[in-house]
């Protein structure tokens, strides 16, 4: 196994494994598994680290809700700015001696830098730990209302429906008692119905605006 695969297993599995073909520069974006549930906080943080609008992660307000100190995490980008400066064809012992040799020059202990980016790393895969716990809650909150509303809409639809149907119901039935009725007028005749309905105060023309005013 490499070098690079075998940062998987340092520090629980905190590190990022790359595969021999990717460059230092490849995004190494996971997606979250939904269906898995998120793995267990890492207790570092002093105080709430801060939220990430957008996906913006506010580096330096994580490592400070970490209690990470700002001279050691400028020694960190020291130390980085000075490797990305080597040409990218400089040997890996080579550019280990340079980065080993200015970190001693400057009188900057190299098992302090190691313990500080480790502590970054530490600090990183707790806030992912923290979003992916507050990201699964909300989900789930999410789905109990979606199946809240969901049976509501049910309700609603089945309420409806049966409102349709007794609906449909009435209409029969008021029209076969019209029917019955209907019968008995007949008997008297269309004219002598239609001179009633026009005298009457009581009874709706039925090509009228409404019931006649009394007199």
């Amino acid at each position: 196994m490499s070098e690079k695969k075998s940062w998987g297993s340092t520090v629980a599995g905190w590190f990022v494994v790359r595969d021999e073909n990717e460059s230092e520069e490849t995004p190494a974006d996971e997606p979250a598994d939904a269906t898995r549930p998120p793995a267990p906080p890492i207790d570092v943080f002093r105080q709430e680290p801060p939220t990430a609008p957008g996906g913006n992660v506010d580096f330096e307000g994580v490592f400070d809700a970490a209690g990470i100190e700002k001279e050691d995490r400028e020694r960190i980008a020291k130390s980085l700015a000075l490797l990305s400066s080597l040409p990218a064809d400089t040997p890996f012992e080579v550019r280990k001696q340079i980065v080993e040799a200015s970190l001693r020059a400057f009188e900057v202990p190299i098992e302090r830098i190691i313990e500080t980016g480790v502590e970054e790393i530490q600090a990183l895969e707790a806030y992912i730990r923290a979003g992916a716990a507050d990201t699964a809650k909300v989900s789930e909150e999410s789905e109990n209302r979606i199946r809240q509303f969901e049976e509501e809409i049910r309700r609603i639809r089945t309420v409806t429906q049966e409102r349709v149907v007794e609906q449909q119901s009435v209409i029969r039935s008021c029209n076969q008692r019209k029917l019955e009725v209907q019968r008995i007028l007949e008997f008297f005749g269309q004219d002598t119905v239609a001179r009633v309905v026009r005298e009457s105060p009581r009874l709706v023309d039925p090509s009228g605006p409404g019931p006649k005013a009394e007199e």
